[in-house]
């Protein structure tokens, strides 16, 4: 028994390019138009058997197939994608009942085309021929923050210096792999030993990635984030070093597939459009594709970049199977993937305080993340992280410099007083009164920070026993 040959999107697009040609070059009813069509509804009802729909989209000259990237890899492919892209179309998308004369009539509508700009939509003049399977678009990038909260794109303010070197290393291998050059292994390996054995030693680093993140931290710096809480969770495990060393390399490249989105996509608040929806699902299968084919990257690295939005009931994307469990490497940078993505700025929403995050982990937990790797995060990362700038029942104002594991509510704060440049002094939240009563409470994290403070002068001082 013969397998059914491969789908491929570009007889759908040369079909409907060559029918315009000779739709502007033949009278209505030659026998070469006759001949395209039936090609043309050959190809689309190969298509239409294994699905109610045939997506082809067309993003910066990168083709996708129902949402999946197709390569295009033949001047003659390109060129056609180049010549629908001068008309216009960027999708073409047809529904399953799609008539024969429908074809016919697109194929009519694209060589109308040339003769100029339209007023009315391409949907509403298809309509007005009484094509109702076919849709024809142009994809237009979106300002999505017009008239929302303005992130900048980085940090902002002095970073700790392994931290901004960190980020400057992971700005490189991203931007690189964006040009569609090779992943270079040598700055990753150095990476992974500069988060280890700087960034996770420097107290200045770790409250600058724990506390609330006043940026729109887009892929390489999320990466590094997600990197350093994965890390912080796996020494909460008891990790041996090869293994840590192993998950901080999986956590830093777990999102490089979203190399292959375009970044107004990615920013995008609304994502309830099916095929934006699928495209930017795809990241996961297109951060296994680039990870599989590069020497030299450790075996779970491209497991965890495709399986780090699946549940642990199996659920997710992408599918991979009902009741198929991600690996635990997947889960734990699971997650470190949600906490940091909540607790940083979006340009369509502010971040999520460090313990409502928690509280959302806790919700998740059982049904989407593994309930035991949330209790040691929490654990780990605890409700006021290190450089959280918090508010107590005293009206004091100061900044988290020391957790208390065997009380998280009540951490060691750095007083800050806003006529003065540095710490005023330390105060033990946990100190209790001869009643046994707590001497005073957090009430809560402020988001915002005040003008000039310097965190790093309040938390350089390296953690005893790192």
């Amino acid at each position: 028994m013969t397998s059914a040959p491969p789908l491929d999107p570009f007889p759908v697009l040369k079909g409907f390019a060559s029918l315009r040609r000779l739709t502007g070059t033949y009278p209505a009813g030659h026998p070469m138009i006759a001949q395209k069509l039936q090609e043309l509804e050959d190809a689309v009802r190969q298509h239409l058997r294994v699905g109610p729909s045939l997506l082809i989209d067309i993003i910066h000259g990168d083709v996708f197939l129902n949402g999946v990237f197709f390569n295009c890899d033949k001047s003659a492919n390109a060129q056609i994608v180049r010549e629908l892209s001068y008309l216009g179309v960027d999708s073409i998308h047809i529904l399953e009942g799609v008539e024969r004369e429908e074809l016919r009539i697109v194929g009519e509508f694209l060589w109308q085309l040339k003769e100029g700009v339209h007023s009315d939509p391409i949907e509403v003049q298809l309509a007005r021929l009484d094509v109702r399977h076919v849709s024809l678009g142009r994809l237009l990038p979106l300002d999505t923050r017009w008239g929302a909260q303005q992130w900048p794109e980085a940090p902002t303010g002095p970073l700790d210096p392994a931290y901004a070197e960190s980020l400057q290393l992971a700005q490189e291998t991203f931007d690189a792999v964006a040009s569609d050059r090779r992943l270079d292994l040598v700055t990753v390996r150095d990476l992974i030993q500069l988060l280890i054995y700087k960034v996770a030693r420097s107290n200045a680093a770790l409250g600058q990635i724990l506390a609330v993140k006043q940026y729109e931290n887009h892929t390489y710096c999320h990466s590094v984030n997600v990197a350093m809480l994965s890390l912080l969770l796996g020494k909460q495990l008891g990790l041996d070093e090869p293994t840590t060393t192993a998950l901080v390399e999986a956590a830093l490249l777990h999102d490089i597939g979203k190399t292959r989105i375009p970044v107004e996509l990615l920013k995008k608040s609304d994502t309830s459009n099916k095929r934006e929806r699928k495209l930017i699902e795809a990241h996961t299968t297109f951060g296994a594709e680039i990870l599989v084919q590069t020497d030299g990257i450790r075996p779970l690295t491209p497991v965890v970049a495709l399986e780090h939005h699946r549940s642990v009931k199996g659920g997710g994307y992408p599918d991979l199977g009902d009741g198929l469990v991600p690996h635990v490497m997947s889960q734990i940078v699971s997650v470190a993937n949600v906490y940091e993505a909540i607790t940083g700025a979006r340009s369509y929403q502010a971040p999520t305080l460090p313990e409502h995050a928690c509280l959302v982990l806790a919700r998740l937990a059982g049904d989407t993340l593994n309930t035991a790797l949330v209790k040691a995060f929490v654990n780990a990362i605890t409700f006021f992280p290190l450089g959280s700038l918090v508010r107590t029942s005293r009206d004091e104002i100061g900044i988290v410099v020391r957790t208390n594991h065997a009380d998280p509510l009540h951490p060691v704060l750095s007083l800050v007083d806003e006529s003065a440049p540095g710490p005023c002094g330390e105060i033990d939240t946990s100190t209790r009164d001869a009643s046994g009563a707590y001497d005073r409470h957090i009430l809560e994290t402020l988001r915002a920070q005040i003008d000039g403070l310097d965190v790093t002068k309040f938390l350089a001082p390296a953690p005893t026993g790192a």
